[in-house]
């Protein structure tokens, strides 16, 4: 069982340890104590080389997205065997193609694909692959890596997922709007503040998002309850882990639902009407993932019966909601446009992989954060 603080309010030793793992995680990069714990660069899971450069002798090319005068000289310093290409129109690649061996992933099209036969390396910026993945050409070509920047986000992605969570447990929003008008109002917001101590939250899709959620729903004192698709145990700071088999009866027991799974066949339409309806009355629901994960039209019917507290929604389907819809007006929703995951450290932390992984592409060592096509992530 879970310690929980004292009648005295001393905090036992791993929920002060869990803490200051949280804070540090929301301070700049810079900021970290000596010996804190740093989230690593990428993943080793599907790690795999690119294209054998016979020790770094073989002249390859990739074809970059904007890079700066600045950073090309430091990615020519760490791969002096990668000629970098860099900010072409999609024409001017297409007439290139057929000397690329690495590309950034705006640049993979099924027309690129197909007149690029020396292409064995796609670099996503970002964590989530559906878009890259819905071309066709791509998945076929086994011989082509596909890498994302999964982890990365996940600081970042935590803490947003708090600062909206606790707009509506806290009611911020009616005391900024009372704050606009320079109103010194201390009646209850509309929605009575709710404490997050002591509530369950449930993390489905544990990865590096989701761990990073997890973390700081601890050092708020919940109970964290988490879903991943592999049965495996989870870090310390999670009281108990299951698989998809259990999200049925784990909806009816939680407080508070966030969502940080993929967009896969098997994620899409996973928060259907019925189990938006089948949740712990009162629950909030957090998406941070891809707005398909849930049903649009069964959200707003929760919302709007009263079954749902309310919902926090960086993603939306579809992106963006249209003029006029009712999530828009609903005094229980917040939204944000897709930007969980923007941040400087997050930058950092991006810029940080694509240098190692462009270092081993031109080395011809396994790559970090390859992504298992098949899966979707």
């Amino acid at each position: 069982m879970r310690q929980r603080p004292t009648p005295d309010g001393a905090i036992p030793t791993r929920r002060a340890a869990s803490l200051l793992l949280a804070l540090g995680a929301l301070a700049a990069a810079g900021c970290r104590a000596p010996g804190a714990e740093v989230p690593p660069l990428g993943s080793t899971r599907h790690a795999a080389v690119a294209v054998d450069t016979d020790g770094g002798r073989r002249e390859l090319t990739f074809l970059a997205g904007r890079v700066d005068d600045e950073e090309a000289e430091v990615l020519a310093r760490l791969a002096p065997n990668v000629r970098l290409l860099r900010g072409l129109s999609e024409e001017e690649a297409l007439a290139r193609a057929g000397e690329l061996d690495g590309v950034d992933a705006r640049y993979a099209t099924p027309e690129l694909l197909a007149a690029a036969p020396r292409l064995r390396w796609v670099q996503a910026f970002s964590a989530g692959v559906d878009r890259v993945l819905a071309v066709p050409e791509l998945r076929a070509r086994d011989e082509v890596l596909l890498t994302n920047m999964q982890g990365m986000h996940g600081p970042t992605i935590g803490d947003h997922v708090f600062a909206m969570l606790l707009q509506l447990t806290r009611g911020l929003d009616a005391y900024g709007a009372r704050q606009a008008e320079g109103r010194w109002d201390r009646s209850s917001p509309p929605r009575a503040p709710t404490a997050l101590a002591g509530r369950r939250l449930l993390v489905v899709g544990l990865g590096g998002i989701g761990t990073e959620v997890a973390r700081r729903g601890d050092a708020f004192g919940m109970d964290v309850w988490a879903i991943d698709r592999t049965p495996r145990p989870g870090p310390a700071f999670v009281d108990r882990t299951g698989t998809p088999a259990d999200l049925d009866a784990w909806l009816a027991q939680s407080d508070v639902v966030v969502l940080c799974v993929p967009l896969t066949e098997e994620t899409r339409g996973m928060m259907s009407r019925e189990r938006l309806l089948a949740t712990r009355p009162g629950a909030f629901l957090v998406n941070i993932a891809r707005g398909p994960v849930v049903d649009t039209d069964g959200l707003v019917e929760a919302l709007e019966a009263g079954h749902l507290g309310g919902a926090c929604l960086d993603v939306t389907d579809p992106e963006p909601l249209p003029e006029g819809h009712p999530l828009w007006s609903a005094p229980n929703v917040v939204i944000t446009p897709h930007v969980a995951g923007w941040s400087e450290s997050t930058g950092e932390r991006v810029r940080d992989l694509f240098r190692e992984n462009l270092r081993r592409f031109g080395a011809g060592e396994p790559l970090l954060n390859v992504v298992d096509k098949a899966a979707g992530y």
